[in-house]
């Protein structure tokens, strides 16, 4: 098992698509590295040698930024536009989509499980039975 920027890639895959396991690396990115370092897309994981894991590792260290570094800088790209008012700072501070979908309706993975906004009932006191009337002076 390969362990590159502190993911395990998954063994039966091919080395192409089991980079994109690694947060920052997409498939293009993935393709863009294996000619980089001339790896064949189509090597499995777990036939991979020492040395193109270490020039994958290599290059992935060097000219990418991934996994702690890539989450960090979107957190702050996020909180940035929050700080400044932006109307997607808004979207995301209200837990809503942002990217211009509809809300009336689903937007259910954002916005969470429904809530029923029904009219709800006062709960009325019981009526006071009289006491003892207590005469004045007495």
């Amino acid at each position: 098992m390969a362990r590159i920027a502190g993911v395990d890639l998954p063994n039966e895959k091919r080395i192409e698509i089991a980079l994109t396991y690694i947060f920052g690396i997409g498939r293009p990115t993935s393709q863009k590295i294996l000619s980089m370092t001339g790896v064949s897309p189509d090597t499995r994981v777990k036939a991979l040698t020492e040395e193109e894991t270490g020039r994958l590792r290599q290059v992935i260290e060097s000219q990418l930024k991934v996994e702690g570094a890539r989450r960090s800088e979107v957190a702050m790209n996020i909180k940035r536009l929050m700080d400044i008012g932006a109307y997607r700072g808004l979207r995301h501070r209200k837990n809503l989509p942002v990217r211009g979908q509809r809300t009336r309706t689903n937007a259910r993975t954002r916005k969470g499980p429904k809530k029923t906004a029904g009219a709800s009932r006062k709960v009325t006191a019981a009526p006071k039975r009289p006491g003892p009337v207590k005469a004045p002076g007495a």
